[in-house]
């Protein structure tokens, strides 16, 4: 009896120690877990079960450099117009889609000889302007292609008369209307776009040979082959307008194609090449020629190749 008193002091000491031994347990297991919960945060997610965050599967890039299907829209340039006989298509050597082994074009390019003569398809019609553009996407989307080779506009600018030419707002609503009827059927299609070539030089360079200024008569662009030799005042600003209004068009195709995260340019290659004779249609001497239709495959595929825009 007489140590009761000194059994229970020792008794409120232990259930003491043991209580401040539990608390600094659970400080312990809640400091664990916000430093869990944070490093988690850090890295954007649970922890890798691999203990390696360089074993994480890379997205797939946005561009892809060898796609497996190609279809073409466009104009007479596409259609190899001229290229083999006067005043006629000769789509075997387009520089999109061509078999001619002259041109390899970019669909032989991409895919080989074989593959492309069974996944690449020609849509685009001589004549054409902006304004046909989306009814050409919507037949080429039906294939469901992996990339659309786009060349078009000359005509918008080869009309009659400068006035009769395409405004550049019309010319830019139609071609968002096209490219916004392709991504409504084929959102994830690769879309490559050529600029147009300057019509100007491409005059300077045919207007020495006599057969093709008698083949321009026949009403190949006439704001500005028309007249051909002429070369007062007048003449010059109508070609130089119809120049202009050729550079306001490219740059309405580097702007609505730079909102795509899927659609890429040539940057202005065709529109600054330096068409030759030897490029040029010895029927028209305005439309490429074989030659000139391999040098435009050329510059399609290294601006579809290449991994940077």
């Amino acid at each position: 009896m007489g140590q009761g008193p000194e059994r229970e002091v020792a008794t409120r000491r232990v259930r003491r120690r043991s209580r401040a031994a539990l608390t600094v347990r659970a400080a312990a297991v809640l400091t664990a877990a916000v430093v869990g919960v944070t490093g988690c945060d850090a890295v954007g997610g649970a922890p890798d079960p691999s203990g390696s965050a360089s074993k994480r599967t890379k997205p797939a890039p946005v561009w892809d450099t060898s796609p497996e299907s190609v279809a073409a829209v466009g104009d007479s340039i596409t259609r190899g117009f001229d290229a083999c006989t006067v005043l006629s298509d000769c789509p075997e050597v387009s520089w999109a889609t061509g078999s001619s082994a002259e041109v390899d074009s970019l669909a032989v390019r991409l895919l080989g000889k074989a593959e492309a003569a069974e996944h690449s398809w020609n849509y685009a019609v001589t004549g054409a302007r902006m304004a046909d553009l989306t009814a050409q996407m919507e037949r080429a989307a039906a294939r469901k292609p992996e990339l659309v080779a786009v060349m078009v506009g000359a005509n918008d600018a080869c009309r009659a008369t400068t006035s009769a030419m395409t405004s550049v707002a019309d010319f830019r609503a139609q071609f968002e209307e096209a490219m916004g009827t392709l991504r409504e059927k084929l959102p994830k299609a690769q879309v490559f776009v050529a600029s147009i070539p300057d019509l100007k030089r491409l005059w300077s360079q045919g207007r020495t040979n006599p057969l093709g200024k008698q083949v321009w008569k026949l009403g190949i662009c006439p704001s500005m082959l028309g007249d051909a030799d002429a070369l007062d005042s007048a003449a010059t600003l109508r070609r130089n307008t119809v120049r202009g209004r050729v550079e306001d068009y490219n740059a309405v195709l580097r702007d609505v194609c730079a909102k795509d995260r899927r659609c890429r340019t040539d940057g202005g290659a065709v529109h600054e090449f330096r068409f030759g004779t030897d490029q040029l249609s010895h029927w028209d001497w305005f439309h490429p020629s074989v030659d000139g239709q391999a040098r435009l495959a050329e510059i399609a595929y290294r601006a579809v190749t290449a991994k940077k825009p």
